[in-house]
């Protein structure tokens, strides 16, 4: 009986150590960029995969150097908005939680991210030209492949005569 309550008692413990490592989160935050990749894969168990251009600037060479964040997602609903967001090519700010175990089951990175927002004003549709210079707001846009109409002036009563 002794041995069975030891036995019971170093389960709980070592169950209890597990979750910490896996439930607690080591450090969260937030990483802003465009999601390059996003895919939901694995052998046995299919787990959301992504990586994040954050991009970046080397002061040693002066260049543009592009810097990946890998990340996971457990959520359907975060996958969701990260595949919508791919979709339209829109920045995003990632809120991620830093875990210190991974399993298998959870996501192939310690990053699993909690949240998404959008970055910055939506997409314009295709032909939308209210960002270039010289726009006026209530122009009218020609439609791609209707003919411009010429536009006359106004018949006033002294052409008519």
């Amino acid at each position: 009986m002794r041995g069975l309550l030891y036995f019971l008692l170093f389960l709980l413990v070592v169950f209890g150590v597990l979750y910490a490592l896996t439930g607690w989160s080591y450090s969260d935050g937030e990483r802003a960029g465009t999601v390059s990749k996003f895919s939901r894969r694995g052998f046995i168990f299919k787990t959301y995969e992504g990586v994040l251009n954050v991009g970046g600037f080397s002061g040693e060479t002066g260049s543009l150097t592009p810097q990946y964040f890998d990340f996971s997602v457990k959520d359907e609903d975060v996958a969701k908005q990260i595949t919508d967001a791919v979709k339209t090519g829109q920045r995003v700010t990632l809120h991620y939680e830093e875990k210190i175990l991974k399993f298998p089951w959870n996501g192939e990175t310690k990053y699993y991210i909690t949240g998404v927002e959008i970055v910055g004003p939506p997409m314009r549709p295709y032909g939308d030209t209210s960002a270039y210079p010289g726009y006026q707001p209530g122009q009218t846009q020609p439609q791609p492949g209707q003919p411009q109409a010429a536009t006359q002036a106004p018949a006033t009563s002294d052409s008519i005569r």
